[in-house]
């Protein structure tokens, strides 16, 4: 018989020879993280960023492949670079990918999550996605506060008569367009009219910028969520303030509209309050939170893409005269030089919707979409996503890459009349997601094609556009939750109509 310290040696060594053996196996039969830059001890890779992190993530995707991972704090990110794994994300393991990664400023300017862009996939949001695409931005919804939008660019074409022969800030003008036509479509002309509503009008683009500023701002607790309760920035409780003043002049719009003030019912906040006085005994009620939170998804996330994509697109075209020239015979053929382009008119005008579609490739507001975020552990492509892992997917690179698009780097809207080439914005080919896709795809986007159409149509029909001389237009890009132009574009217009009354 062996020895009592003899055996328990051996115990404890074929204990130890056991553990090892299946922690090997265990490693063997899970997947590796994607590969990715080491980083440093507790701040990861943090030190590292660039301001511009589409192309960041870009050059990393280059080195290390179109998966890949670095931790950024505590929290992991793993950045999708190419169509196939857009694809295993968005389509093959959506149910799986459906969660947002939120930003702790979200989660006050969603009323907690009580919006349709980071609520929680399950009962609530599906009742909101329902309610906002089906409902309140549905074709016939849109279609009855046309004339809304007409009158905003028609204020908008007449400023510009105005100025014709000077240079105009383009960036700014078309901020302050979108803003108004965005805010008359959902609340209504009627309402902005009155001298008490223009101060809230103009309150409101006020806080609207204010907040979109904020969220752009790097937060040291959407890095290190155990630090966010401390606030070290002060960021949630600058947008709490804001959402506050936001709050003030939502209720009061409300409380306008409820008590039967302003001549029509049929605006996007009229859908909006019938379909929460119908629903209020129903077991997942539409809420006045909600349609708060809506209110600010849409004035937010609508007002800066819409402004940023027109401008883009006019910088684009300014640089080509040749596609300008194009555009431009396209809707006098469509249009005429005796009337203005109404939204009518935009299904008859294909190479400007390709001219559209080629700044959207080339420039997407949202360079890397909204964050997603993998509600179990997922394998992507052999590696392993963890749950609650920060997903990027960089359509800035995906809709760059010269394996997908011949000279991917030149402005050819033509090549969206080549049929291997043709595409819409449903997310249903993944080497083009400018508003993503699956069923977190962008909700808005039947206005955003009309609000883009509509005012890009009428800005190139109603005026020639050149730099001032001497001038050159600048494309570097400025990354934020919209990436915009780092040097506002700045144009001179002539008129172009055969008739100035048609200017007012």
């Amino acid at each position: 018989m062996m020895e009592p310290t003899t055996f328990l040696y051996t115990l404890l060594l074929a204990t130890f020879f056991l553990y090892t053996t299946r922690l090997l196996l265990r490693r063997r039969r899970t997947p590796p993280l994607p590969p990715g830059p080491t980083g440093l001890p507790l701040v990861g890779s943090l030190p590292f960023l660039d301001p511009s992190l589409h192309t960041y993530f870009d050059d990393l995707s280059k080195k290390y492949g179109p998966i890949f991972s670095l931790r950024l704090g505590s929290k992991l990110t793993v950045v999708i670079s190419s169509p196939s794994l857009a694809h295993a994300i968005m389509r093959e393991h959506d149910d799986t990918f459906a969660n947002r990664d939120v930003p702790v400023v979200a989660t006050i300017t969603s009323y907690g999550g009580n919006d349709i862009a980071f609520s929680p996939n399950g009962p609530t949001w599906r009742m909101l996605r329902r309610v906002c695409v089906h409902e309140v931005l549905s074709p016939s919804s849109l279609d009855r506060v046309s004339d809304l939008r007409q009158q905003e660019i028609l204020s908008t074409i007449c400023r510009i008569k105005e100025r014709c022969g000077s240079p105009i800030d383009i960036s700014a003008e078309m901020f302050l367009t979108a803003m108004n036509i965005v805010t008359s479509t959902i609340w209504g002309r009627t309402l902005q009219v009155e001298k008490e509503t223009e101060l809230v009008g103009t309150d409101c683009k006020k806080v609207i910028g204010d907040m979109v500023d904020l969220i752009a701002k790097p937060n040291v607790s959407d890095f290190f969520p155990a630090l966010a309760q401390f606030d070290l920035q002060g960021i949630q409780r600058k947008m709490k303030m804001l959402r506050g003043r936001l709050d003030i002049i939502f209720e009061r719009m409300i409380e306008k509209r409820c008590s039967g003030e302003g001549e029509r019912d049929d605006d996007l906040l009229g859908v909006m309050l019938k379909k929460e006085r119908e629903g209020r005994d129903s077991k997942n009620p539409f809420t006045m939170t909600q349609v708060k939170a809506l209110l600010l998804d849409m004035v937010g996330a609508a007002t800066d893409s819409t402004s940023s994509t027109i401008e883009w697109a006019m910088a684009e075209i300014i640089k080509k005269p040749n596609i300008l020239q194009k555009v431009q015979e396209e809707l006098i053929q469509v249009v005429g030089k005796d009337k203005l382009v109404q939204e009518s008119h935009l299904p008859q005008l294909p190479f400007l919707s390709c001219v559209i579609k080629e700044t959207l490739r080339l420039h997407p507001p949202s360079p890397l979409l909204v964050p997603r975020s993998p509600s179990s552990p997922c394998t992507i492509d052999g590696y392993l996503i963890p749950e609650g892992t920060k997903v990027v997917v960089n359509v800035w690179t995906i809709q760059r890459d010269p394996s997908q698009w011949p000279d991917p780097l030149e402005f050819k809207p033509e090549r969206f009349q080549q049929e291997e080439f043709k595409r819409d914005f449903t997310g249903q080919e993944f080497d083009y997601l400018p508003f993503g896709s699956g069923r977190r795809i962008c909700a808005g986007i039947a206005m955003a094609e009309r609000v883009v159409g509509h005012l890009l149509a009428t800005m190139l029909h109603s005026f020639d556009w050149k730099v001032p001389e001497g001038k050159e237009v600048d494309f570097s890009e400025k990354f934020g939750i919209v990436t915009k132009m780092a040097v506002p574009l700045v144009a001179i217009p002539t008129s172009r109509l055969s008739n100035d009354k048609l200017y007012y």
